[in-house]
């Protein structure tokens, strides 16, 4: 079940989900990103755990944004349960390392692009995966230039291709946004929508160099923002720069 913070904007939609996760009558729970440092929803949290007369044995962090873990001392204080996620002084979780809580088995599956830290969670059972940021329950993510990058980004939507092709995975739940049905079918779009962008901004590029569009304001990344992403609502220009950053980076490098 999600909780949502309510911490709404271009970048987090409605606001950040934290999921709480337990087998049916466990006593015990995981919860996935307890969000920002905010007191009302970290108790909400509390009161809905404790109302299902349960206690928190686990918190997991997809990534360190803080829309996600910002809280997550205060919330290891509240709750007196370890804090586990990639880097930043936390018990790393290992690739394919299987969590049991409460009867409850959790998949590790490294997902990095988005950041270099993100990570995401597979409930074997219900072939459901929570990606934190990786995948969004609407619209598409960013590339978080320099932290992450687009080459292991691509990489991760091919690994989540294979396992939505096994039939691992059949639904997602995001860190932002409601619960993505078709993961498959999601996870191609991500993939061909990537692809796109990298073509519009091969291009772009083109034509800024050779003069058959006129240069806007600011350096490369700048211009084509504002000719790509022209359809964007400008208070997303500066997530879609990062992403236009790391594209040119990996077109450089190729």
């Amino acid at each position: 079940m999600a909780l949502l913070c309510p911490n709404p904007s271009p970048m987090t939609l409605e606001g950040t989900n934290t999921w709480v996760l337990a087998e049916p009558g466990s006593t015990q729970v995981i919860v996935v990103d307890p969000g920002p440092l905010d007191e009302a929803h970290l108790q909400a949290v509390l009161a809905h755990v404790a109302g299902r007369g349960a206690r928190v044995t686990l918190t997991l962090l997809t990534h360190g944004h803080a829309d996600h873990a910002e809280s997550a001392p205060r919330w290891a204080e509240l709750t007196g349960a370890p804090v586990r996620a990639v880097g930043r002084g936390h018990d790393d979780l290992a690739a394919g390392e299987v969590l049991r809580v409460g009867g409850l088995e959790t998949l590790v599956v490294p997902t990095p692009g988005h950041t270099a830290d993100s990570i995401s969670f597979l409930l074997p059972a219900e072939q459901i995966l929570l990606t934190g940021d990786t995948v969004l329950g609407r619209g598409t993510t960013v590339v978080a230039y320099p932290d992450g990058d687009l080459t292991s980004y691509l990489e991760s939507l091919e690994h989540l291709r294979d396992l939505t092709g096994a039939g691992s995975v059949t639904s997602i739940a995001p860190g932002h946004g409601p619960i993505v049905p078709d993961a498959a079918g999601t996870i191609e779009y991500y993939l061909r929508h990537r692809h796109e962008r990298l073509t519009q901004i091969r291009a772009a590029v083109t034509a800024l160099r050779e003069g058959t569009i006129a240069a806007g304001r600011g350096d490369l990344a700048d211009q084509i923002v504002q000719t790509v992403y022209a359809d964007v609502p400008k208070a997303v220009w500066p997530a879609a720069r990062m992403s236009v950053l790391a594209q040119l980076d990996y077109l450089r490098e190729r």
